[in-house]
């Protein structure tokens, strides 16, 4: 229904009440969403007409792959990955490659990521949350260095972000070399934990040797990944955490987008800790994912099948309460994990 409406157009965020998309000419940050929900729905059904309309989208992020933004995790790995292996399609591999090779030209050793950039406006040397998902993997398929660049990217954001009690999610780098903390997102944002949580996940799978990295949170090796992993997994799976979080406290909406993404996470790292020999934490980690698969499935689902009550931005009042394509998508991803249809790790 989402494909018929929007055409080669993106779709950004739903209108509850009466289901009409908002859309995007090149897809955002969220464009990746779009073409890996329609990968899914390729893996899923296995229509020629539909593996042609993801190659279709996947092809229409290429000019992503020279833009100047972290974001180009986000939008060309969760964009490709699904269409990247063997027996899929050359030109999404292709691009994922020309992709990553752009993000390692882009890092900065001294600052240790690649900068937000300035694609969307603003001051372009930032270390943000929503920088992480998707980059580390992304990175880590560069050779002559992506798996260093790929270290270096997330755990100087894990150092950042972890720095204070409540995560901050978007620092300023200074003229002198330091970091400053940024007002928006603020701490409590919906998101942070979750995205942060996806990138420990893809960095303790696909980065390798891990080796010890000096920055304000101590040292980063793969037990200091797993540290932060437990950091992370306490502020929102323990003790009265809901299953879905609230953007700010408990008096902001709800985020059904960050939920699945956590779920997501949670799929992820139960699959590695269940590797690793810690059976009694992967079953808590997977039990965690399933329950919050059935309470979005159950409770935040509109007729036709969207993921309503997620939070594009409460601050500025945007979509708080929308269908959103990337909740769409982590709530299609933790579902084909749950039932096999893809790997943990194929995104």
């Amino acid at each position: 229904m989402t494909a018929a409406e929007v055409g080669l157009r993106f779709p950004l965020y739903a209108d509850p009440d009466t289901g009409r998309w908002t859309t995007t000419s090149r897809g955002s940050w969220t464009g990746g969403s779009w073409a890996g929900l329609l990968w899914l729905r390729a893996l899923a059904y296995g229509s020629a007409r539909d593996r042609a309309e993801a190659v279709a989208c996947t092809g229409r992020l290429a000019p992503w792959a020279d833009q100047d933004t972290a974001a180009r995790g986000l939008v060309l790995w969760y964009g490709t990955a699904l269409a990247a292996g063997p027996g899929h399609d050359r030109a999404a591999a292709e691009l994922r490659d020309r992709a990553a090779r752009a993000c390692l030209d882009a890092y900065d050793p001294e600052l240790r990521v690649v900068p937000w950039g300035d694609a969307f406006g603003g001051p372009r040397l930032l270390a943000r949350a929503d920088g992480v998902p998707g980059l580390v993997p992304l990175l880590a398929c560069a050779s002559g260095g992506g798996a260093a660049a790929a270290r270096g990217h997330l755990t100087q954001h894990l150092a950042l972000c972890l720095s204070e009690e409540l995560p901050r999610p978007v620092w300023k780098a200074s003229s002198g070399g330091g970091w400053t903390g940024c007002a928006e997102p603020a701490p409590g944002w919906s998101r942070t934990v979750a995205w942060l949580l996806l990138g420990v996940a893809d960095g303790l799978h696909c980065v390798p040797e891990v080796r010890p990295m000096s920055g304000p949170a101590g040292d980063m090796t793969a037990s200091g990944l797993w540290d932060a992993a437990r950091r992370l997994m306490a502020l929102r799976f323990d003790g009265p955490a809901p299953l879905v979080p609230h953007d700010g406290d408990r008096s902001g909406p709800v985020d059904t987008s960050a939920a699945a993404i956590e779920a997501v996470a949670a799929l992820k790292l139960a699959s590695l800790a269940r590797a690793e020999g810690w059976h009694s934490g992967a079953d808590r980690l997977a039990g965690r994912a399933e329950a919050v698969l059935r309470r979005l499935c159950a409770h935040h689902l509109s007729p036709s099948g969207g993921l309503l009550d997620g939070c594009y931005d409460a601050a500025r009042g945007i979509a708080v309460r929308h269908e959103l394509v990337w909740g769409d998508f982590f709530l299609a991803l933790g579902l084909a994990m749950l039932t096999g249809l893809v790997g943990p790790f194929v995104t």
